[in-house]
């Protein structure tokens, strides 16, 4: 079996489905709900799986394999995807994970990923915001992204694709000949099977932008190194060198990481911080102070979320962004500044400054896409009171050893490094250790 990915989230009665199912060696049979059930033969007995089942499988393995590389148990995940699925292929592909025993925090689109994987790799090279393109042709779909970069903060501007690669049933027959022979044919014939340029230059066109106003052409997708299809892009961009030292094929493992590790830094304990609580009368303006939870963190993602629940993931993420960029300093010395501003007609406007250098951003949250009615919010808050209560208690007992402990281990070490000057220094760290608890 294969491709299971395009037929998770999907009808077996979609003209997608249908079309691919054509070209399968392998047997799909409509399921329960109309899902798309494929046919296998194990131990001598035929089984039905679903494509949120072989997901999983993989799932399971890439867990494994992370596991006996760490040492530790694995529990969370975050899982990419192509830029082209939907809500409801996204909750299926969430809901592999689940199945896979993973707590999956975010799905994140590839292109977002590889240009945050570009973006660490130039990291202090540059000033000033650039626009990427992210050209991704990998084994069954084509995307063609443009972001635009500034210290380390992507934003995604347009995005081309469901360019299927695999529906010519031509091109696919020659897929299945000796592999050597493959990559020679298809180098030649590669211009028939994506459609040109097509998706690059409607991406541009939609972005109101030309060919020079592209920085960076990224490559991402092991069939970015064939000839002809570099060859074609080169041209297209005038000559312009295209960028090959990130690793096609690890560019977008390698963002997930990075997005992985912000996530682990994003909310200590997963305690809700309310801002502006329910009934407070717009407009509205809130202000808080923020800070770092380990030594030189260079940002903080900022997650906005609506609802009463004490844990943020039991609320309704409204949206997110990353501050700019902090300088290297112990934890809990930088000072992040957001603010919240709530106008008559419900648009939300959140924007942060880190005080050292007065950088800024803004995020401004209109969609009402699955927000959260008041009825809603309340019952929720009510159903789960006493839950939440005891596990507020659970974490701020946490966090008070984690900080007695941090305490005590610094300290520590400053009487040993500073033993003529150690009350005056003890006295100034202790400060700076309060420094993350005020406002």
């Amino acid at each position: 079996m294969a491709d299971a990915k395009r037929l998770i989230g999907r009808r077996f009665s979609d003209a997608s489905a249908q079309s691919d199912i054509k070209l399968w060696p392998f047997k799909v049979t409509p399921g329960p709900a109309d899902k798309p059930m494929i046919m296998v033969s194990y131990k001598g007995e035929e089984k039905q799986l679903a494509a949120e089942e072989i997901s999983s499988m993989v799932v399971v393995k890439m867990g494994e394999i992370a596991e006996a590389f760490l040492g530790t148990k694995v529990k969370n995940a975050v899982i990419t995807v192509p830029a082209y699925f939907n809500d409801s292929q996204r909750q299926a592909t969430k809901d592999a994970g689940a199945i896979a025993g993973l707590n999956v925090e975010r799905i994140i689109n590839e292109p977002t990923d590889a240009a945050l994987t570009y973006g660490m790799q130039q990291k202090g090279t540059n000033v000033g915001a650039k626009n990427v393109l992210i050209f991704d042709l990998g084994g069954g779909t084509f995307d063609v992204s443009l972001l635009t970069i500034e210290e380390g903060i992507v934003e995604e501007i347009k995005r081309k694709h469901k360019q299927d690669i695999s529906g010519n049933a031509r091109a696919l027959k020659r897929l299945r000949t000796p592999c050597k022979r493959v990559k020679r044919d298809l180098s030649s014939t590669v211009q028939k099977l994506i459609a040109g340029l097509k998706p690059v230059k409607m991406c541009l066109h939609d972005a109101r932008m030309d060919t020079s106003s592209v920085h960076d052409v990224v490559l991402v997708g092991g069939s970015t190194r064939i000839p002809k299809v570099q060859k074609m892009l080169q041209e297209f961009f005038n000559g312009k060198e295209l960028c090959k030292s990130i690793n096609q094929d690890e560019a977008v493992a390698y963002g997930a990481a990075v997005r992985a590790a912000i996530l682990d830094d994003a909310v200590v304990g997963d305690i809700m911080r309310v801002l502006i609580p329910k009934n407070t009368k717009v407009p509205a303006k809130r202000e808080a102070i923020f800070t770092t939870n380990r030594d030189n963190q260079s940002n903080v993602l900022m997650r906005v979320y609506e609802g009463e629940r004490t844990r943020t993931q039991d609320n309704n993420l409204l949206g997110e962004f990353v501050s700019a960029r902090i300088p290297p300093a112990p934890r809990g010395v930088p000072q992040i500044n957001e603010c919240f501003e709530l106008d008559a007609n419900g648009i939300l406007s959140v924007s942060t400054e880190v005080l050292l250098t007065g950088q800024k951003t803004k995020v401004t949250i209109t969609n009402d896409k699955g927000r959260l009615s008041k009825e809603e919010i309340e019952k929720e808050a009510e159903k789960y009171k006493a839950e939440d209560e005891e596990y507020r208690k659970k974490v701020e007992a946490k966090l008070a050893l984690k900080t007695t402990h941090t305490k005590s281990g610094t300290l520590s070490r400053m009487r040993r490094l500073t033993p003529s000057s150690g009350r005056l220094t003890r006295k100034r760290f202790k400060m700076l250790l309060l420094r993350p608890f005020i406002g």
